[in-house]
């Protein structure tokens, strides 16, 4: 099993949910968060004095899937997702080791 991280722009959110979701992708976590890549932020203006945003809005999905479904949803995220601008964001492929279902305590892929 894997675990796939995906950091996005929060206008795409919506767009990679509707993609996951035609591919039948049955699970996934978003969440809020604030960060930079390699651009460090930007400089923005307000009432002509420049200052530095450090940590920009985007948006962190979080999927565990099967082995062998990973190349198939990276895929979709990233076209979902991709402008062609710097600050799309960046797709991460983790182990996961195991999952246990809360409520019915089903272990391994069955509770995915």
């Amino acid at each position: 099993m894997k675990e796939i991280r995906a950091i996005v722009r929060l206008e795409k959110v919506d767009e990679v949910k509707e993609a996951l979701e035609r591919i039948g992708v049955p699970g996934l976590t978003i969440a809020h968060v604030e960060g930079h890549g390699r651009q460090s932020g930007l400089i923005e203006q307000f009432r002509g004095r420049e200052f530095k945003v450090d940590l920009l809005p985007k948006a962190r999905i979080d999927i565990v899937c099967k082995d062998e479904d990973v190349e198939k949803i990276a895929t979709t995220i990233r076209e979902a997702a991709k402008t062609g601008e710097i600050g799309d964001g960046k797709i991460f492929v983790y182990p996961v080791e195991d999952v246990m279902r809360i409520r019915s305590g089903e272990v391994g892929e069955v509770a995915i």
